[in-house]
């Protein structure tokens, strides 16, 4: 999920980055922009860092089963070579 300390952070950056006479409202300001990066961020399609973790072992496993198959082919393919070489 979102980091609600990070948000905080950057509501707070945005907030500060507003003309003086804006700033005045100061905290509502700020709840306003973490309202709408908490909104704005959640109608993204994003997983998790553990969703994430977990896709990229399946495809590290699955990269080495390819790398297994590709060498079975080669060797299956060099000794077909090798029975019959004009095949």
């Amino acid at each position: 999920m979102i980091d609600i300390s990070k948000l905080d952070e950057l509501a707070q950056k945005l907030a500060s980055m507003v003309p003086q006479p804006l700033r005045d409202t100061g905290e509502e300001l700020q709840q306003n922009f973490k309202s709408a990066l908490q909104t704005g961020l959640g109608k993204l399609d994003l997983v998790t860092r553990e969703e994430f973790e977990v896709q990229r072992g399946v495809l590290l496993k699955t990269r080495e089963k390819l790398e297994a198959l590709e060498r079975q082919v080669a060797a299956m393919e060099t000794a077909a070579h090798t029975r019959d070489p004009e095949a």
